[in-house]
């Protein structure tokens, strides 16, 4: 079974929805561990609730990405992890964690890229009042929102949305397809391994 780290900053509503994914059983992954960059982040608190170790490491404590990045490497490699799954987390991935997991690093952005990329895709696809926009998993390269993508998937925007809308929509559209990419990406993993 294919052990994932998932990395969060924020509340982590799409770790929570891989969660119930993996325990109901249609997930076949074990998360090893969360990551997070933020000590506040609520996506602590939900890795508590499913009993998944979860670590706070704090940017602010290194020198440079690469130190940084050297300590989450120490404990994904404890954990045995061999997915890494960014789930909202806000943080550009270096050159350590490029290296240790190449084309093992997945990444899900509120976008149907490359349209809208960065930070601010959902407000940024709103203020640009365009018709429809989309959610896209693809895998992390040293680019922002550049790696080659796995699955895209788009959505009609009503006219009459809020922002807020546009947001609930979006969200349920990740929350859909997120678990099922990595359940694609996980079995090749699993493949390859008996390769």
């Amino acid at each position: 079974m294919t052990k994932i780290a998932i990395f969060a900053s924020g509340s982590g509503t799409n770790f929570e929805a891989i969660m119930e994914h993996i325990e109901d059983g249609s997930l076949l992954c074990e998360c090893a561990c969360l990551i997070v960059d933020k000590q506040d982040a609520f996506a602590l608190k939900r890795a508590e609730n499913h009993h998944v170790s979860a670590y706070f490491v704090n940017p602010k404590k290194y020198a440079n990405k690469a130190e940084y990045e050297t300590e989450i490497l120490g404990i994904l490699k404890e954990k045995g992890v061999e997915l890494i799954v960014l789930s909202g987390y806000m943080r550009f991935i270096g050159q350590v964690l490029l290296e240790a997991y190449p084309m093992r690093i997945i990444n899900l952005h509120p976008a149907y890229l490359p349209e809208f990329p960065g930070a601010h895709s959902i407000l940024d696809a709103y203020e640009a009042k365009v018709s429809q926009t989309g959610v896209t998993v693809h895998y992390v390269d040293e680019g922002v929102d550049s790696g080659p993508i796995i699955q895209q998937r788009r959505i009609p925007i009503d006219p009459n949305w809020t922002l807020a809308d546009l947001e609930t929509h979006v969200h349920a559209v990740e929350y859909d397809l997120f678990w099922q990419v990595i359940k694609a990406v996980a079995q090749k993993i699993e493949e390859e391994k008996k390769a």
